[in-house]
């Protein structure tokens, strides 16, 4: 009877061990379905080389669970080490944020189905790449149409083409910088002006950089945001 109540213990204490969750501030769930062997890194930007942070041995079984800490939320990137096959579809971003997230996606489609939870940053990144997708598609239709029209020597289309790409441009960065306003209370807001528009006017960065609430302004993005204002400012005085 002691032996099977010490068995018993040992059995309940190695449970309890395995389901323990990772050390962290940050918990990342996931599973790809059909990965059976083979390796994912949890990447992220760093300077300007996107660098490894986690690696994550899949062995048997597609389902994994890491923990890191981070001190504010930031876009991170799972990739899936594909070994010698070349493909483009590898990378995923996510927009970490701490608490507990969940990936899950499949080893054949890898970027198009995934489904991300547990962040309001990247449900927001989400919603914000949506739109700028459309706004990319219709850029595409517009140059081919330029191609078409250049080979068919059509010049007379040019500038109504021109003009058209145009105003998607300034849709797409309109589009940008209304998104940051209305999210000032999210890291994402400070991100999307770094990355998307870091090149449109002063005047519209200065009015989404006060606009942001002030836990966002002391995150990462938010003070690399204040820090790029200011650098812009200096290189354009006489």
């Amino acid at each position: 009877m002691k032996g099977f109540i010490l068995a018993a213990a040992v059995i309940l204490v190695a449970s309890c061990a395995k389901e323990a969750e990772p050390a962290g501030n940050l918990v990342i769930s996931g599973n790809v379905k059909g990965l059976r062997d083979g390796k994912l890194f949890i990447r992220k930007m760093q300077d300007t080389a996107l660098v490894a942070v986690d690696t994550i041995v899949i062995s048997g079984d597609s389902s994994f669970k890491t923990g890191m800490d981070i001190d504010s939320p930031e876009m991170f990137y799972l990739e899936l080490d594909r070994g010698v096959t070349a493909s483009m579809d590898d990378r995923l971003p996510f927009f970490a944020e701490p608490g507990k997230m969940t990936i899950e996606t499949t080893l054949a489609h890898f970027f198009a189905d995934a489904k991300i939870t547990g962040s309001k940053n990247h449900a927001l990144y989400e919603e914000y790449t949506k739109v700028k997708n459309r706004f990319t598609e219709q850029e595409l239709a517009l140059t081919e149409q330029e191609l078409k029209a250049a080979i068919a020597k059509k010049q007379t289309d040019l500038p109504s083409l021109d003009a058209k790409a145009e105003a998607i441009l300034k849709k797409k960065y309109l589009h940008a910088i209304n998104f940051a306003l209305n999210n000032r209370d999210r890291e994402v807001a400070p991100y999307i002006a770094l990355t998307e528009i870091s090149d449109t006017s002063l005047k519209y960065l200065d009015t989404i950089n006060e606009s942001l609430s002030p836990k966002v302004k002391a995150s990462k993005y938010g003070k690399l945001l204040g820090k790029f204002i200011e650098a812009r400012k200096a290189a354009a005085q006489p």
